[in-house]
């Protein structure tokens, strides 16, 4: 739209119809999909679930914690609990990384998804704008001509006239000269 405009002598401007500019831009705007929005919700999703298995975590240590120290008395119970508590720290550990994995997979397998939809977007809006572009060449183009076609036959009207008008001044010329005589 920009590059067929009409561009303004020795000031290197360029008139452009606000109108359609606008139009063109909120078709572009409402054709790009929520694809920020969701990047955001996972982003959020993936903080909730780094907190929840960070939650899920400190309520195992607690918990094994307070079991610690209620058996605490006995020796082979307190092996027993130590062992459980390694035990359940390190399926905590297990889980909070196969949930970290997941997670971020997601978000990877979200953003490329995201990313071509975007580059689709962005083919079309291309695209689009070609149509467009060739469309108001199309309609510059037969502007153009019929204002040619008007000037043409605006040319010959004035001909048609001014030969008119010369062979009317020429009797005219002679009308003095007979006065005189």
């Amino acid at each position: 739209m920009i590059l067929a405009s009409f561009r303004i002598p020795l000031v290197g401007r360029t008139l452009v119809d606000e109108e359609k500019l606008l139009e063109q831009l909120d078709l572009i705007r409402l054709s790009l999909p929520n694809a920020f929005e969701i990047a955001t919700e996972i982003i959020q999703h993936k903080q909730e679930i780094f907190l929840e298995a960070e939650e899920y975590g400190q309520q195992i240590v607690e918990a094994a914690q307070i079991k610690r120290g209620q058996i605490l008395e006995e020796s082979d119970i307190i092996r027993q609990a130590q062992m459980e508590a390694e035990q359940l720290r390190r399926q905590v550990q297990q889980e909070c990384d196969a949930r970290m994995q997941q997670t971020l997979e997601e978000i990877e397998r979200q953003r490329r998804q995201c990313q071509q939809e975007i580059e689709q977007m962005q083919q079309r809006a291309l695209a689009e704008a070609e149509i467009i572009e060739r469309g108001a060449d199309e309609y510059a183009d037969s502007v153009l001509e019929n204002i040619e076609n008007d000037l043409q036959e605006m040319t010959q009207i004035i001909r048609n006239g001014r030969q008119q008008l010369g062979l009317d001044r020429q009797p005219q010329k002679n009308l003095p000269s007979q006065k005189k005589k």
